[in-house]
């Protein structure tokens, strides 16, 4: 037999002996199944108030292993062994997988493998099997098992790594030892799945398994045991050296040096970390979770001892170290998968190729020539990185020298950081045409970027506890950097349209790149993170003895990083006064392309879902209204009414040229308000004119129109006016949950709406043609007047409810007195639109104009508003309507 052995901890998990006792005078298999069921429970409880209290999680987990099997034992006797008549074959017990390891926590399956010895076909060995089985599931065990024969064990391994695997980490717990050693003959590596294709399997099904993940372990709600740097990677290692060396544990790799004594430890201490935040899902979730969930992590935090600071709360300080407890694990991984590979699958012979004096390649890796070299020349640290970028055919650094510089960091000091040798090779490998991306990605990896850069170091693995950033701090920023990598190579081009032809303008892409490296490197600090990071930034550039002028643009990118994409997803793009502030803010050509460049690699590397066709209008509109301000000259910037005039005669000659009638046209135009000709581009003020004029008179005309290349579609509603018309039109939209992007509302003399709203799916695109028809139908109902405006009403979205805060109503004039303007900020909520627009409808609150914005699970959204008679509100009028929307909010 190989039972565990009990545990110190064990001592106390249970009163075996009475158990013993009790399963010995017990009447029938009902009582011993409450008797263990009970016994259970009481186990697990009692672990429970141990692990809250600070025990040694490890103790804890093989103390329930050893307890959970010495009740499964007593079933066993009771139902198998106590039933079957000596001339019956005894079926063995088998513990796999986890258990088979010693290892269980809280809701772990209990993995357990009957082996038989021939096919089970008599009729008592399958009903004590069955009993067996029926006892464990009653008494609340989570059981996986399986009824296997040797030869069937042999064919499923042979057809399934995951199989061998399995059975390569059974343990025997009752039976005849003969038939157990039959089966793990069968499986060892000289019969099946030797070490090389062993390996090979595991290595494509870790691979598989992270893309399963993104291949980051910096997901939002990362799963600890199937990530990146999971469990599953330590497992991983184990299995490979097992199959390979026989090892029994990972301390058997340090004996045969593919280890090293500080990495065992570091793979204990990262397997403690992730057993005690298993361990304690388990518990709050009262199940077998694996996913550290938002519903989760706060309460994990508070019960490990994080307290909130200042500039970071207590879940981004706990969830900063599992983060960079996993990406120690994910690099540990990847070195010993690489010494496994260089032992497995390459000829020890293999010679290594000079590449320079420091350094040589072997198997197309990378390597020092001589350890030794780091202390002599630390510069040569850096060296490496540039020749990764200079040589593409380079697989990567192999494993060995991976070992030097993890173990050699310390001669990244003062020294190392103010070295002109190592920061023209910094700058050399920044002005790299390919390879930028991937080494500075790798020098992360490495722990190399947080010790040149410190301030990189306090980003490491710093999560923001929002749904707006899905990545941590300094990922974000690698991603950045990615994607501006990917502007250069013209990548990508139905996503980033305009990027490329504004990326062959600029002269110095490394200036780019070191922006991208500190715009939010100052993130958890007090204050400022765009002014404290360009101070950073500037102390940088200085070191690497940048001209003035490149620093200051440096600088100046890392401090206004934020001035666009707000200036475009809040601001009033129609008005020139908003194209002229932000034209002087920028100043130059260059200011504005680098600003541009920056601002899509910024947005788009914040989440995968955040950069639409939307956005990209948006911004590439600002870009060309901008240029053409700066080209202009500010001095001589455009006023209203020389654009509202230009806009008129446009779109007039562009209508006439399509046969519309000229006094249709007119006659149209002269209701509207003159603002209407500055607030509708020109296409849309020929697309709604055409709608309107074609109508012949009618008196609903509602249109929708798709711009698939923008990422909308645009709706007009043309309807008689009436109280509560834009909160009826906005409760259609939530009904059918498209997102509002815009709206204008305008309203005519002869007291007719003309409203354009640009709405998107869930997934942020156009609508297809026959959601487009559904929409018309459903306006078309709610828009009559009379009709109902009651929001919509539906369960808030698991994620949305652990970030919930105030929401922070602001009142202003509108520009030019236009009415007040009313800004919002809230956290997002099925509704939320329409909820807002009941509140004013109910007030009597007309609307203007709407700016949607939403940043993850909290939305900024701006409203030009006025009262029925189109006056700006007064301070009690805005009193009353911050109360309404609040309170339409909480409900």
């Amino acid at each position: 037999m190989n039972r565990l052995t009990a545990p110190a901890a064990a001592r106390g998990c249970t009163d075996l002996p009475s158990l013993l006792d009790a399963a010995r005078a017990h009447r029938g298999e009902a009582e011993l199944c409450a008797l263990i069921r009970a016994e259970l429970s009481r186990l697990d409880d009692q672990l429970a108030e141990r692990f809250w209290q600070g025990d040694e999680v490890v103790d804890l987990v093989r103390a329930r292993a050893w307890a959970v099997e010495q009740l499964i034992l007593l079933a066993w006797q009771a139902c198998v062994i106590g039933r079957l008549e000596k001339e019956h074959h005894q079926p063995c017990l088998v513990a796999v997988g986890g258990f088979g390891r010693g290892e269980l926590h809280p809701h772990s399956d209990v993995d357990l493998l009957i082996l038989v010895d021939s096919d089970v076909d008599e009729a008592p060995t399958n009903e004590a099997i069955a009993s067996f089985v029926q006892l464990l599931w009653d008494a609340g065990f989570y059981l996986g098992h399986s009824v296997r024969t040797v030869a069937a064990c042999v064919e499923e391994a042979e057809e399934d790594v995951a199989t061998a695997t399995s059975l390569m980490e059974s343990r025997l717990l009752s039976g005849a030892p003969g038939i157990f050693a039959r089966m793990q003959a069968a499986i060892a590596p000289e019969k099946m799945w030797d070490a090389r294709t062993f390996f090979t399997a595991k290595r494509e099904e870790q691979q598989a398994r992270h893309a399963r993940f993104n291949d980051t372990a910096y997901n939002l709600e990362p799963n600890i045991k199937e990530g990146p740097g999971g469990l599953r990677d330590i497992q991983m290692i184990g299995w490979v050296a097992k199959r390979h060396f026989g090892a029994q544990t990972l301390h058997g790799l340090v004996e045969h040096g593919f280890l090293t004594e500080s990495e065992c430890d570091d793979l204990q201490a990262g397997k403690r970390l992730l057993w005690r935040v298993r361990y304690a899902l388990h518990l709050l979730a009262g199940r077998g979770e694996d996913r550290l969930l938002f519903d989760y992590q706060r309460e994990i935090g508070r019960k490990f001892g994080f307290s909130d600071a200042e500039a970071n709360l207590a879940v981004e300080q706990f969830m900063q170290v599992y983060y960079r407890a996993v990406m120690q694990l994910e690099r540990l991984n990847e070195r010993l998968l690489q010494l496994f590979e260089e032992e497995l699958l390459h000829p020890p012979e293999d010679e290594a190729l000079p590449l320079t004096d420091d350094f040589s390649v072997r198997h197309g890796f990378i390597e020092l020539r001589d350890e030794a070299t780091l202390i002599r020349r630390p510069a040569a640290l850096m060296e490496l990185f540039l020749l990764l970028a200079r040589e593409p055919e380079l697989r990567g650094v192999r494993a060995s020298t991976v070992r030097a510089i993890r173990d050699h960091l310390d001669i990244i000091d003062d020294d190392f950081r103010n070295s002109s040798e190592v920061n023209q090779l910094f700058l050399e490998l920044l002005s790299q045409p390919r390879g930028v991306y991937t080494q500075l990605s790798r020098m992360n990896r490495y722990g190399v970027l947080a010790a040149y850069l410190p301030e990189f170091g306090n980003i490491v693995g710093r999560m923001q506890y929002d749904l707006f950033h899905v990545y941590t701090v300094d990922q974000h920023t690698l991603f950045v950097v990615r994607n501006l990598r990917r502007f250069a190579y013209g990548k990508y081009r139905e996503e980033f349209p305009h990027t490329q032809q504004v990326f062959r303008r600029i002269e110095q892409p490394e200036l780019l790149y070191l922006a991208a490296l500190f715009h939010d490197i100052a993130k958890g600090r007090e204050g400022d993170h765009s002014e404290l990071g360009a101070r950073d930034a500037a102390a940088f550039c200085e070191r690497l003895d940048l001209e003035g002028i490149d620093r200051d643009l440096v600088c100046w990118l890392v401090e206004k990083h934020l001035i666009m994409s707000r200036t475009a997803q809040r601001k009033d793009l129609s008005d020139p006064a908003t194209i002229q502030k932000f034209a002087a803010a920028v100043k130059t050509m260059r200011h504005l392309d680098h600003l541009y460049l920056l601002t899509v690699a910024d947005i788009a590397a914040t989440s995968p879902k955040l950069w639409n066709g939307w956005k990209n209008n948006l911004l590439w509109e600002l870009y060309l209204s901008a240029g053409n301000a700066l080209r202009r000259g500010l001095e001589h910037p455009v006023d209203r009414h020389t654009r509202i005039r230009e806009r008129r005669s446009r779109t007039l000659s562009r209508l006439l040229r399509r046969g519309m009638p000229a006094a249709a046209i007119g006659r149209l135009w002269d209701t509207l308000p003159r603002h209407a000709f500055l607030r509708l581009t020109a296409n849309q003020l020929e697309w709604a004119t055409a709608a309107v004029v074609e109508s012949d008179g009618a008196q609903d005309i509602i249109e929708v129109r798709s711009l698939p290349q923008h990422g909308v579609s645009e709706v007009l509603v043309c309807v008689p006016d009436h109280d509560g018309l834009f909160a009826a039109i906005t409760s259609v939209f939530d009904e059918m949950r498209l997102n509002v992007l815009s709206a204008r509302v305008l309203t005519s003399s002869d007291a007719r709406s003309f409203d354009i709203f640009q709405v998107a799916d869930r997934e942020g695109r156009a609508l297809i043609d026959a959601d487009a028809e559904v929409l018309k139908r459903r306006l078309a109902t709610a828009t009559k007047g009379g009709g109902s405006y009651q929001p919509v009403r539906r369960r808030m979205p698991r994620r949305l409810k652990h970030f919930s805060s105030e929401p922070v109503i602001r009142f202003s004039s509108a520009e030019r007195g236009a009415g007040t303007q009313m800004e919002i900020e809230c956290n997002d909520r099925p509704g939320l639109l329409s909820r807002i627009a009941t509140a004013m409808a109910d007030l009597g609150v007309q609307v203007h104009d709407a700016r949607i914005a939403t940043f993850g699970e909290r939305v900024e959204d701006v409203f030009v508003i006025s009262d029925r008679d189109q006056h700006g509100l007064d301070e009690q009028a805005c009193k009353l309507l911050a109360q309404a929307i609040e309170e339409r909010l909480d409900r």
